[in-house]
């Protein structure tokens, strides 16, 4: 519980919500496959070596399959005053979905795609431009605006079978 109210105060201060590093905990990460729906998608999430977070798998559209994602809870981290959710990624030229909750028990995420390069690049995403959706639709709702989140995804679901890995080194909120 200390290490999550240090990790909660270090957030507040830096806009770092995950800075990936060979002593970091993976705890408080966890895999949602499409599994939860009969579909046959499969995960892992680790450490590698070099201190970064792997994402990889399978998606499959076997049993009306098509996702993977892995997921991230946190005491509620306030967003005023940040524009953008950053990354710095490495992934494998396919396409992957952000995804923020402002509060863990709703059913549904603020997402935004990007698609990676195959080279260690730095996605900024606005977070005015990040809007509701549910199960793939969009809601009429209104785009996120500033408050707090409490959870954060990364999601690749592109609507065919492929293998996938993508490397996290960081995940942060800028001015």
């Amino acid at each position: 519980m200390l290490v999550l109210i240090v990790i909660a105060f270090l957030q507040m201060n830096t806009g770092v919500l995950y800075d990936f590093s060979k002593s970091a905990s993976l705890e408080g990460w966890y895999i949602v496959n499409d599994g939860v729906m009969g579909g046959r998608s499969s995960s892992t999430f680790k450490l590698n070596k070099q201190g970064n977070a792997i994402f990889t798998g399978q998606v499959s559209l076997e049993n009306n399959g098509g996702f993977s994602s892995v997921h991230y809870r946190f005491p509620a981290l306030e967003t005023t005053g940040y524009q953008f959710l950053a990354l710095r990624v490495k992934g494998d030229g396919k396409r992957y979905q952000v995804r923020i909750k402002d509060r863990a028990g709703d059913t549904y995420s603020y997402i935004a795609y990007f698609t990676t390069s195959g080279e260690w690049q730095h996605i900024k995403v606005p977070l005015k431009d990040m809007y509701p959706s549910f199960r793939g639709r969009t809601l009429d709702l209104p785009n996120f605006s500033d408050g707090e989140i409490e959870e954060f995804a990364l999601l690749i679901g592109n609507k065919k079978e492929e293998t996938f890995r993508i490397l996290i080194d960081k995940i942060e909120f800028l001015k």
